[in-house]
């Protein structure tokens, strides 16, 4: 199969259809990073009244030129009492109360001087001040949460606010994960040998996989032997929406896991991207499960997950993942040497609502050099077309945090 470009290896996975995708419903509070499978609306609206949003004395506007008024009565929040305001009186009256019939402007206690049972305006203000309007806040029939919207703690508090206590959300995919590699070590095991490495790869994308909405299933390391990888990837399809995998991709001849990928009946929707790191990417598929093999490389896997595994997630989520692109200054020039689209880590900075990015440690070398993903990091993403660039100019750059 042959290398496809970048855009087109996204496009398939944006264009992905499934079946079907679970739906739940869920209380409220364990709706936090669950998609919304439905549409939020306000069936009222908020304030339903016209509220105080201050502490003060509610007023006819026109009576603020007499300068002085008689207090009328307190009106605490909470209170449901018809209280009215009559010509020349004011009515105490309190944050979150609402505003007294015939009133229309709040003046704040900070701008009044009371004497006895008067208060003396000090600082007039304007018609309507400090009055939260019927429908502030939202109005009635309004769409303030639409299906597809990731549940966060302003979700939480809107949909608390409307007395909605259940959510029907999507089902969090199941991500099986699994590092091929004889020489790699779980952690905690002995080293035997000068010739065996840490495993870092899945735990690193078992980590992606619980950050951004799914549920890891961790299958640990796996040898470069045909058979056991086959009988990990049948385990890890028993109960996952998702199978990734670190390794095993390439053309070495210990590269297994994309025979078996093919071999145990799954359609290959791409393998190879003109992509650096990870150009031998693949993405394989069986009903509504899923095999993406990534790379061995640590720095490439945990690239080409945040390509392609987040948006892979999302469709099981109802949903679309869009990259977080923004244009930055380059600050040093850079060589590039491929025709290949390229993700190299650089620094960025935002200096008065405007990006700029550099290279400053980040190490040049392999793809294995996960520690370039610590700190200030994002991904200065060059297309096929793209040539070297110099100091000045402007380059697009992949935010993933």
């Amino acid at each position: 199969m042959a290398f496809i470009d970048f855009e087109t290896s996204l496009q398939i996975i944006k264009d992905l259809n499934l079946k079907k995708t679970a739906i739940v419903e869920l209380p409220l509070m364990q709706t936090l990073g669950f998609v919304s499978a439905e549409d939020i609306k306000a069936f009222e609206n908020s304030p339903s009244k016209p509220t105080a949003a201050m502490d003060g004395y509610a007023l006819r506007y026109e009576d603020m030129a007499l300068g002085k008024l008689t207090i009328d009565g307190i009106n605490p929040a909470g209170s449901d009492t018809a209280l009215a305001v009559e010509g020349g009186k004011c009515i105490k009256t309190f944050t979150g109360s609402l505003m007294p019939r015939d009133s229309d402007t709040l003046i704040p206690i900070e701008n009044v001087e009371v004497q006895g049972d008067q208060i003396i305006i000090t600082s007039p203000v304007t018609r309507g001040f400090s009055v939260r309007g019927v429908g502030e806040n939202y109005a009635a029939d309004e769409l303030l949460i639409p299906a597809g919207t990731r549940i966060d703690f302003p979700q939480i508090g809107v949909m608390a606010s409307l007395n909605i206590d259940k959510l029907k959300v999507y089902s969090k995919p199941k991500v099986a994960i699994f590092a091929t590699g004889s020489e790699l070590l779980y952690l905690g095991e002995a080293q035997t040998s000068d010739a065996q490495i840490r495993s870092s790869n899945n735990y690193t994308l078992e980590a992606i996989v619980a950050k951004y909405g799914g549920t890891p299933i961790q299958l640990g390391c796996v040898k470069d032997d045909k058979t056991i990888i086959t009988h990990a990837m049948q385990k890890a399809l028993i109960d996952s929406d998702i199978v990734v995998t670190s390794g095993g991709v390439s053309v070495g001849d210990f590269d297994f896991v994309k025979d078996v990928i093919k071999e145990i009946g799954f359609e290959v929707l791409f393998q190879g991207v003109n992509l650096k790191p990870g150009q031998h990417i693949m993405l394989a598929r069986k009903g509504d499960q899923f095999i993406l093999g990534l790379p061995g490389f640590a720095y490439s896997s945990t690239v080409t997950a945040l390509l392609y595994l987040l948006p892979l997630m999302a469709r099981f989520m109802g949903a679309h993942h869009q990259l977080r692109i923004i244009k930055a200054t380059l600050q040093e020039p850079f060589i590039k040497k491929s025709n290949k689209t390229e993700l190299i880590a650089c620094r960025i900075k935002n200096d008065h609502d405007k990006y700029f990015c550099d290279l400053g440690d980040k190490k040049i070398g392999s793809s294995a050099i996960l520690t370039n993903m610590l700190g200030s990091t994002a991904l200065m993403l060059l297309s096929q077309e793209d040539v070297s660039k110099n100091i000045g100019d402007e380059v697009s750059v992949l935010l993933f945090d």
